[in-house]
């Protein structure tokens, strides 16, 4: 069972947004801190961004001041802003609820199955 589902990934040209999407199943009942990774072909996975339960962010520096990451609690879902996209900002991006609370009140480290995104003209 997929327990966070990515979305809004795509094709965009060089300086174009997006917004990811990580929507938790009706299983989790609260996401809490949301991670955002990305990897692309040949390279290792890279952490972009995080937001904490208290709604603290910080940001890997190659997409600080163009990446905002937030999330919804009543909605259960983590979104990622992308500004200003750089060809180099192609890959696939992955979203990670580390500290996931089901409605058992068991606490999971969870994976979405992954969105791609290509900057490219």
């Amino acid at each position: 069972q997929v327990q966070l589902v990515e979305s809004g990934g795509g094709l965009v040209q060089p300086g174009g947004s997006l917004r990811l999407s990580c929507a938790a199943s009706e299983s989790i009942f609260s996401i809490n801190a949301i991670n955002w990774y990305r990897q692309a072909p040949g390279k290792q996975r890279e952490l972009v961004a995080t937001i904490t339960n208290s709604g603290r962010t910080n940001y890997a520096d190659s997409v600080k001041g163009r990446f905002t990451i937030s999330k919804d609690d009543a909605k259960n879902t983590g979104y990622l802003l992308m500004n200003s996209l750089k060809p180099d900002d192609t890959a696939v991006y992955y979203c990670n609820a580390p500290e996931a609370v089901t409605s058992e009140g068991l606490m999971f480290d969870y994976w979405g199955q992954g969105t791609q995104v290509t900057v490219s003209s």
